[in-house]
């Protein structure tokens, strides 16, 4: 987990600071004041640092499979009536674990390609960022729907930009086009895991209703019934095996 926070933060914070460290080295700590004078570069690469580390969390939701387990997590909870169980904290650290399982392969590419042979010298910074971000772009786009790849790039051709250069497009289309991609997933993935949970709750609205128990909730009834039905099939362990899986 530590490497693949060190890989976001080494992946923004060279496009941040790049500009201002081209001529410069990378010192072994960034939070150490230097002893050559060169106060400014210091100062640029700590601010830069600190502001990374606040933009973070929106940088993993991005361009990872976040999206996709916390959106069918969510779903779960509520298909099966639960309104606060499992807690919000819960399922988001679920989903946080889930995507570090998911994109290892991905993070420790990222940070042997460029994390390594940038904190031995062996790059520069714009070096560095192109090569944490192409495990990155390689991820999303095996995980993007061309549709939705075709739709911004049709988009930034109507405005006269060009977003693909040979066969490499632009990752000004390629996040947006794996957000909504995910986002479209999730919920496809969340009907096909409350349907049965719907089942339940027809059965037992229409059983109610056949004894004259017009008064009780059905899903006061049903909620037992989803609960043991989901932990007979072993449900957190066929959900998050098929999300799993549906990663390329």
């Amino acid at each position: 987990m530590i490497r693949a926070l060190l890989t976001f933060v080494a992946m923004i914070a060279m496009t941040g600071v790049a500009y201002a460290q081209q001529q410069l080295q990378l010192p072994g700590n960034l939070l150490n004041a230097p002893i050559d004078g060169s106060a400014a570069s210091w100062i640029i690469r700590t601010f830069g640092l600190l502001t990374i580390l606040s933009v973070a969390p929106g940088i993993l939701i991005m361009v990872t499979s976040f999206p996709r387990f916390v959106i069918a997590f969510s779903i779960l909870r509520s298909g099966m009536g639960l309104a606060t169980t499992p807690s919000n904290m819960i399922l988001v650290s679920l989903a946080l674990f889930m995507t570090f399982y998911v994109m290892a392969p991905t993070f420790d590419r990222a940070w042997q390609n460029g994390v390594e042979p940038l904190m031995a010298n062996q790059i520069d910074e714009t070096e560095a960022t192109k090569r944490i971000a192409e495990p990155f772009r390689e991820f999303m786009v095996a995980n993007t729907r061309d549709k939705d790849i075709e739709l911004f790039i049709s988009l930034a051709e109507e405005r006269g930009q060009t977003m693909v250069q040979g066969d490499v497009a632009d990752l000004r289309v390629v996040i947006p086009a794996f957000m909504i991609s995910e986002i479209r997933r999730g919920f496809e993935i969340g009907f096909l895991v409350v349907l049965p949970f719907l089942v339940i709750d027809m059965i037992v609205a229409t059983i109610t209703m056949a004894m004259g128990m017009m008064m009780l909730p059905p899903t006061s009834i049903s909620l037992p019934f989803k609960i043991l039905f989901f932990v007979l099939i072993d449900g957190w362990n066929l959900l998050v095996g098929s999300l799993v899986r549906s990663f390329s």
